[in-house]
């Protein structure tokens, strides 16, 4: 079931504190080197904690104004239907979306229309409870919402006032890629705007491009011109960056590795008001004048738990079932070939994070330099008859069902490569890198089309891509059956 026959061991290479192979875009997890874990969760959790105080402000303000009624007690029946419509009508509305710089004002029409539209449900919807409150007369109900709305914007205003001081004392750092001229001149732009709550540490362009910079015209920055990968890692890890702000119009390649800058949000910045500035939900945002916008670069909304529930049930029963197989497998090689049935390699997964990936030992490489860097195809003249067996059947890819249990892939998805041919592929093939949006997988919807082994890695990417994009559960369904096909056709998947 895999796109390309590896036939090489683990590669060699410490998971802990050693690099990918020189030139590679790939950025190894936080959690295992960099920032201290307390630095690397201070962000997520200021997120989070955000988020829970926007959405107590909005449920104390929709029940406090039932305090102004006769009888208080009578209408308490109502705090459930009240709070569900406050939350899930907000929500609705991304009012608990991350936004650049929180603007109160922009908030209160999308907060006033769905006050109303929150006492309005509850007023329809009362009489049907188990005990219902006298009815709301229609004065009374504009009176309780115009003073949910007062409240909520109240409320959400101290919220983002308090957000905002913090970004002040503890400006967010960023990286500015793009041209060089202009990500230069955005730069010293936010430079000179410290309460826009961003600070630049670096400019990130080609190689080619430092002259462009240094010449560039305009307010001198006092910035690091990062031109090749190491120095875009470098300066992650070192300034504990989670923000790349892109300036439209950079290099291809460039623009194409960007994603796999793991745990790092993209947002897109015009350097020049040449167009209108997108929209969100009706609210532009700005950051010191720039329109920006986020990029949604980590894959479809909604994937993460249907293919999570879809991959465990699965794989967890695939597991139980071939146990015998697997059992029978293992001891045949070990008979065989000798000890080392299993052979781990480094691959390279969502959001360019390192996992070892699990296979049965088929072939046996030269030496650890062979393992990391040849590209090897199914037709290896060293195999012995049962491991050709074991590569025609994709039998020596079941132990990766362990690797789909762990969280490192999925069933479906695009195949795992390699580090040192993920750095050539990238710079190759601009949109190769984007594959990393979506969890690594053991089958895909290019190795249903017999995109595997030694073809075309374009024609991969393209498919991987158009897989991310149109992602769908029965997708995923449809997917796995016809790799049941190709398996019992004896052509892999």
């Amino acid at each position: 079931m895999s796109a390309e026959r590896t036939v090489a061991s683990s590669s060699g290479q410490s998971r802990q504190g050693t690099a990918a192979p020189p030139g590679t875009f790939v950025i190894a997890p936080r959690g295992e080197h960099g920032a201290p874990a307390r630095d690397r969760a201070r962000r997520p959790a200021r997120r989070r904690r955000s988020v829970a105080a926007l959405v107590a402000v909005d449920a104390a303000a929709a029940l406090l104004p039932l305090l102004l009624l006769d009888d208080p007690r009578r209408y308490a029946v109502l705090t459930p239907l009240l709070l569900a419509a406050v939350v899930v009508l907000n929500a609705q509305g991304r009012l608990y979306a991350y936004t650049a710089l929180p603007a109160t004002l922009d908030e209160v029409p999308a907060l006033a229309g769905r006050a109303a539209l929150g006492w309005s449900l509850t007023a329809v919807l009362a009489p049907a409870l188990p005990a219902p409150p006298p009815p709301l007369a229609l004065p009374t109900l504009l009176t309780l919402g115009a003073a949910q709305c007062l409240l909520g914007v109240g409320g959400r205003g101290l919220v983002h006032w308090h957000r905002r001081a913090g970004a002040l004392r503890r400006p967010r750092p960023v990286l500015v890629a793009g041209p060089a001229s202009d990500a230069r001149s955005v730069a010293a732009a936010l430079l000179r705007r410290p309460r826009c709550g961003v600070r630049p540490v670096g400019v990130v362009g080609d190689t080619d491009q430092q002259g462009e910079a240094e010449a560039a015209p305009g307010p001198a920055v006092e910035l690091p011109v990062l031109g090749t990968e190491d120095e875009v890692h470098r300066a992650v890890i070192q300034n504990d960056v989670r923000t790349v702000l892109l300036v439209p119009g950079g290099a291809p390649g460039l623009t194409g590795r960007l994603p796999t800058l793991g745990g790092c949000e993209l947002w897109e910045i015009e350097a020049r008001p040449a167009e209108p500035a997108p929209a969100r939900d009706g609210v532009r945002q700005y950051v010191a004048g720039f329109a920006c916008r986020p990029l949604a670069l980590a894959g479809p909304r909604g994937t993460s738990v249907g293919k999570r529930a879809l991959d465990v049930a699965v794989a967890g029963a695939l597991l139980l079932v071939a146990a015998p197989v697997l059992l029978a497998c293992a001891l045949v090689l070990r008979v065989t070939e000798g000890p080392g049935v299993i052979f781990r390699q480094e691959r390279v997964g969502k959001d360019g994070r390192l996992f070892t990936l699990l296979k049965f030992r088929t072939h046996r490489p030269a030496d650890p330099q062979e393992a990391a860097t040849r590209w090897s195809v199914a037709d290896e003249h060293r195999m012995n008859p049962f491991c050709r067996f074991l590569r025609s059947t994709s039998l020596d890819e079941l132990p990766q069902l362990w690797n789909v249990l762990r969280g490192d892939m999925s069933l479906v998805g695009p195949r795992p490569e390699r580090p040192f041919f993920v750095a050539q592929f990238s710079q190759t093939y601009p949109d190769y890198a984007r594959r990393h949006r979506m969890p690594t997988g053991i089958t895909g919807l290019a190795q249903i089309h017999g995109l595997r082994g030694d073809t075309s890695i374009e024609d991969r990417c393209r498919f991987d891509n158009a897989y991310i994009d149109s992602w769908s559960f029965w997708q995923d369904l449809c997917i796995l059956l016809r790799t049941l096909g190709c398996l019992v056709r004896r052509t892999g998947s």
